[in-house]
């Protein structure tokens, strides 16, 4: 099992690589598209048929601002603090925010240590974040600290247990289906195989941590003294989708691809995002599903604020 300082350095690694090539393997959106899904994402978690406004956000392995300079650019939040591990990823950041005229303060730290006074933010949020980190309980104790009264906590895109082993299928079928697949569209193998030789490769065994039960992210919450915790799910026959899209996708030398494949990877796995939403979440456990949202909120009383059950005055 690797120490907490190598799952550390290996984060740094994996994300300052991805950070040049990050926004166009995941076919991020800062334009008005993005900024409806990922409005429509924090209100699914949030349990809010409308997205409420926040003054000031944090958002915790913001990566290059996927899910925040969004929101920020719809309105929805009105100043964001932007923090990560990948210095790569927080540059990635700002370049874009500069690009959209946008004002984002970035800090570089660890999500157990937030250099951030006590209730500073209306809002905490993260996308794919938590299954990174290696210290869940302070981290939470953290969120949980820099919240103010009230404030309200929102985790996105976390890999269920279920979703994460469901998710082997999808990619040894994409490996398996490649050579043809290649061929059909006149794409030359990566590297000569159908394996990529990138180090990323290596160090995702590394960076993913976690995956969860519901259960595992209620008591994370609770433990931290958060209130009005809930989980859902979200994605199940898109994820798989996207995953063998993925697998694919990993195999060919990257530009080579014809535009024609990549309209209809995006146009196939919104197809099946929107069957999921209207006809599976309403139906099935958070469980089934690839992604779980966790939302909470900090209390509205004042009081001792603890960190891995220790209370504020004693640290």
């Amino acid at each position: 099992m690797p120490s907490a300082e190598d799952i550390r350095d290996a984060n740094v690694r994996y994300h300052d690589i991805a950070a040049a090539r990050y926004d166009a393997k995941w076919s991020i959106d800062f334009e008005e598209a993005g900024q409806r899904r990922m409005t429509k994402k924090l209100g699914k978690a949030l349990g809010e048929a409308r997205t409420p406004r926040f003054r000031r956000a944090l958002e915790v392995g913001a990566g290059t601002g996927y899910f925040s300079l969004n929101l920020l650019r719809a309105g929805v939040v009105g100043e964001v603090v932007a923090t990560d591990i990948s210095p790569g990823m927080l540059e990635a950041l700002t370049a874009t925010a500069e690009r959209h005229g946008l004002s984002v303060e970035t800090q570089a730290c660890e999500a157990a240590e937030l250099p951030f006074p006590d209730g500073s933010f209306d809002l905490v949020l993260g996308h794919a974040v938590l299954h990174h980190l290696p210290d869940l309980d302070n981290a939470f104790a953290e969120f949980r600290r820099v919240l103010a009264p009230g404030g309200a906590l929102a985790f996105c895109g976390e890999p269920s247990r279920r979703g994460h082993r469901l998710a082997t299928i999808p990619k040894r079928f994409g490996l398996m289906a490649a050579p043809a697949w290649r061929r059909l569209l006149r794409a030359p193998a990566r590297n000569g195989h159908a394996e990529p030789g990138d180090e990323t490769a290596a160090l995702e065994a590394v960076v993913d941590v976690h995956s969860f039960v519901p259960g595992d992210l209620v008591r994370l919450a609770r433990r931290a003294g958060l209130e009005h915790v809930r989980v859902n799910g979200e994605e199940l026959v898109a994820n798989w989708f996207g995953w063998m899209s993925r697998t694919l996708e990993s195999t060919a030398v990257p530009g080579e691809l014809p535009y024609a494949w990549y309209l209809f990877a995006l146009r196939g796995y919104l197809a099946l995002e929107a069957l999921d939403r209207r006809l599976l979440e309403p139906h099935l456990p958070p469980a089934s599903f690839y992604n779980l949202l966790l939302s909470a909120r900090a209390p509205e009383r004042s009081g001792a604020i603890e960190r891995a059950g220790v209370p504020a005055a004693a640290r």
